[in-house]
């Protein structure tokens, strides 16, 4: 009896599996936010990487510090946008994930990615969004109605739009998986892999 290395039905596995799915980026992303996402959904699936121009752009780590009000920020990595907004047929993605980070406070202006973003709403294909991601949503008008999480300061937005907010870790409204924060990432990476695997 025949058997098959098993490095062919890795091989096949995954082009069974794989299908495009595309991840926000712009200046002032988080890391985690980010890298966490693409590297584990990486696994099974076509990362690519949407930017407001096809150029480098720096991404930023938060953190805590119990002397400050607000949240530190210092400069991350660098990360090069494989395609433009304009230029994204979403047509093409199986899923779409929403990084945050300060990022999508000046990329939820952009209209070719409220275009995109209404998209995958119109066609319930899987979206994923964490901190401040929501702030895209709220703008392309894709919320009201649902309930999300996201982190505690962004809970104006998410309400302004009509949502309910919920304080939970993960919270999943039909195709939208939402996450509060980037110490919650696994739940959500998982929830939102598993939804990516029926698509």
């Amino acid at each position: 009896m025949a058997t098959w290395p098993v490095h062919s039905v890795h091989s096949l596995l995954l082009k069974i599996c794989m299908g495009k799915v595309l991840i926000v980026i712009g200046d002032g992303a988080e890391v985690i936010d980010t890298m966490v996402p693409y590297y584990r959904l990486g696994e099974e699936h076509d990362m690519v990487k949407a930017g407001p121009e096809r150029r480098t752009y720096h991404m930023v780590q938060h953190d805590h510090d119990p002397n400050r009000d607000v949240t530190v920020e210092s400069p991350g990595y660098r990360i090069e946008a494989d395609v433009a907004f304009r230029d994204v047929n979403p047509a093409e993605y199986i899923g779409l994930v929403l990084p945050g980070g300060r990022a999508p406070e000046f990329l939820r202006y952009d209209k070719d990615l409220i275009r995109i973003t209404k998209h995958f709403f119109d066609h319930k294909k899987p979206v994923a969004s964490i901190c401040h991601g929501i702030e895209i949503l709220a703008v392309a008008d894709v919320i009201r109605g649902r309930r999300v999480t996201t982190i505690p300061k962004c809970k104006f937005e998410a309400e302004v739009a009509g949502a309910t907010y919920v304080s939970e870790s993960l919270v999943i409204d039909g195709n939208l998986y939402c996450c509060r924060f980037k110490k919650e990432c696994s739940a959500w990476m998982k929830a939102f892999a598993e939804a990516l695997r029926g698509k």
